[in-house]
């Protein structure tokens, strides 16, 4: 029997992952705010805004601008809006649930009003009644790939492993494998500071200081992401899985990184201001940089890479000063 789905966003990861699941086979509802994007994957099966209109939709895919609509009937919602969105998202369809539904969460970052993980703040919004579980689906993936059906490796993540498995079985197929992951912490804090240090990856890039260096960089940025993931209680294993290490590798080295573009922006600049002034498109690691701060401070952890690019991001600090200042601190053992 195969499943209703509906997949609240219609950026590239949702229709990438609409393509996925109606590969195998199922009704897939995208939702919308925007009429002409709506209009376009209803009648022409594209979604020229983040993909050519060489890649066509299945016919099963069907879009609308009806959130209402959206909902209605649905046995699963993904989730598929930034980080900053998903607590109004949430909120704004709490009022047309009126069946335990479970959802699922693609955003790699946290709450910011709370810093609180997103599957924790999903989970305190929606009435229990209403809450059949909350599954995460991250890990080392860029919609680009998916939506030419290139082999692509994830985690369905759940502190319940039955819902983590069914997650599993519905989307994994011939070029999409999910792994089952029960450490809801240890994936959620890597696949969200990974994006911290591609940022600080991109730098490097940009300020054309090598591969040793960044090579060095990923290597250091995994042993601050893996000091933050213990101390909140997540798995070290899990920090050097799919959600850990493998999301970090892609996200530091890739074209299609968000996060690691604005790094290269951000150091052929050699600041953060003309980036900031003029980005108009979601980069979660901007966000997380504060949060990865704020969570430092908290528990008294020293993260040089992560407290390098706050300061870029948020004191306006020159990013060439902050690489000899990171160079000159005191020599320890590895």
């Amino acid at each position: 029997m195969k499943t209703k789905i509906t997949i609240l966003g219609a950026g590239s990861w949702g229709t990438a992952l609409a393509l996925v699941l109606a590969d195998n086979g199922n009704q897939v509802t995208i939702y919308s705010k925007n009429s002409k994007v709506c209009d376009e994957i209803n009648q022409k099966h594209t979604n020229s805004n983040y993909f050519d209109e060489v890649f066509v939709l299945p016919t099963s895919i069907v879009a609308t601008c009806d959130l209402s609509q959206a909902i209605q009937e649905t046995q699963l919602i993904i989730l598929s809006v930034p980080s900053s969105s998903v607590r109004l998202l949430v909120s704004s369809i709490i009022p047309l649930l009126k069946t335990k539904t479970l959802f699922i969460n693609t955003a790699k970052g946290f709450d910011p009003i709370t810093n609180d993980r997103l599957s924790e703040t999903i989970r305190r919004l929606i009435p229990k009644k209403f809450l059949l579980g909350v599954v995460s689906l991250i890990g080392p993936s860029h919609a680009e790939e998916v939506i030419n059906r290139q082999l692509t490796l994830v985690s369905a993540v759940s502190k319940y492993v039955p819902l983590a498995e069914q997650i599993s079985q519905l989307f994994s197929n011939e070029y999409f494998r999910v792994y089952i992951q029960k450490d809801e912490i240890g994936s959620e804090v890597g696949s969200a500071l990974k994006n911290v240090i591609a940022i600080a990856s991109g730098v490097v890039t940009g300020l054309k200081l090598g591969d040793n260096a960044r090579a060095a960089l990923v290597t250091r940025g995994l042993t601050e992401l893996m000091q933050l993931g213990k101390v909140l209680g997540g798995k070290l294993k899990t920090l050097a899985g799919l959600t850990g290490l493998g999301d970090l590798i892609v996200t530091c080295y890739s074209k299609h990184s968000r996060n690691y573009q604005a790094g290269i922006k951000i150091g052929k600049d050699n600041s953060a201001e003309p980036f900031l002034t003029t980005n108009q498109k979601t980069v979660e690691g901007v966000s997380f940089a504060k949060i990865a701060h704020q969570l430092a401070k908290k528990y008294r952890l020293k993260l040089p890479i992560i407290e390098a690019v706050y300061a870029v991001l948020y004191d306006k600090k020159r990013p060439s000063d902050l690489i000899k200042t990171l160079m000159n601190r005191p020599l320890k053992v590895e």
